[in-house]
């Protein structure tokens, strides 16, 4: 087990440094100069310059890249051109929504999807199963931010069940009263990923059901409920553990359209907000924790998955 997860920690950074190099020079490529955008229309090209000689944006990209590579190897991200705080603490300030949106739409796909995918495999090539399955695939059709549009005018101004935008932290109202403002746009995020999960969950039951020991289990003469619930559905959730993860890693990129919508100042609203000012330390530091968070949540996904069936080797 610990070879396995030293192994699985060590695929982990190449993938980490591949993102480091790609966002430098990504954003150094998208037009537009942070100078200028900091100082204005007004400003003459000498002071244009001369700030850029003050941020090290003359010189040249290997040397910009090799500063960048010490500062994130001594801790330093460096601070944002926005408002010259440290990147990490604007990140830290944007960080309670986006967390809350992840965990409340894990909750909500995972709850909704292993439930609908077990009926689907419980009755299957059934009215309900047909149903569900083209439920799944029109949920995974739809456009988050054409949803979210959606439910924020039913749910937020005609019903008024919801606040229509905004957040409020949790030292403020609670946590409770957090999730509420919350509660739309992490549906709106969650729903995109009920349908993989659902269908997932459905073929691996369906799998699973077609096995030896399960056609042994029913001449044993044990329930139709015993052998689906007890030694069906153990063996066959292993399996979407991974898929749960891959999910709750891509619900990171989908709190950036959540979180416009809705107008929450969380991670994903900073990352855009950083892109549109061309602000490089800000955007490097918001894709590069996220690409750390998303390789971490995969590896624990992946310890689970051999500790559940340790039949699983790394490749």
């Amino acid at each position: 087990m610990l070879q396995f997860i030293v192994k699985r920690v060590l695929s982990g950074i190449p993938v980490i440094l591949i993102v480091m190099v790609l966002i430098f020079f990504i954003m150094r490529i998208i037009p537009g100069d942070p100078a200028a955008m900091i100082l204005g229309d007004e400003a003459s090209i000498e002071e244009i310059e001369d700030l850029r000689e003050k941020m090290g944006l003359n010189d040249p990209l290997p040397v910009q890249f090799i500063n960048y590579v010490k500062d994130i190897v001594s801790g330093n991200w460096g601070n944002s051109y926005h408002n010259g705080r440290p990147v990490f603490e604007n990140i830290r300030k944007r960080l309670e929504p986006t967390i809350l949106i992840v965990v409340y739409s894990t909750v909500i796909s995972v709850v909704l999807g292993i439930t609908l995918g077990i009926l689907s495999a419980r009755f299957h090539n059934s009215f309900l199963d047909y149903t569900l399955t083209t439920v799944s695939v029109f949920g995974l059709s739809v456009p988050m931010f054409w949803f979210g549009v959606m439910i924020l005018f039913l749910f937020g101004v005609r019903l008024r069940w919801f606040p229509v935008q905004g957040y409020r932290t949790i030292a403020e109202v609670g946590l409770l009263g957090s999730l509420k403002y919350l509660t739309m746009p992490s549906v709106a995020v969650g729903l995109q990923h009920v349908a993989s999960i659902t269908r997932y969950t459905r073929s691996m039951m369906l799998e699973v059901l077609g096995n030896n020991y399960i056609r042994t289990a029913h001449a044993k003469g044990l329930s139709e409920r015993v052998v689906f619930y007890k030694h069906a559905l153990k063996n066959a959730l292993s399996p979407v553990v991974t898929t749960i993860g891959f999910s709750m890693a891509s619900m990171l990129g989908g709190t950036v359209v959540a979180e416009m919508v809705f107008n929450i100042p969380g991670m994903g609203k900073l990352a855009y907000d950083s892109l549109i000012r061309r602000d490089y330390p800000q955007e490097q530091a918001i894709i590069l924790f996220m690409t750390i968070v998303f390789v971490v949540v995969n590896i624990v996904m992946d310890i689970m998955y051999k500790w559940l069936d340790p039949r699983i080797e790394l490749d």
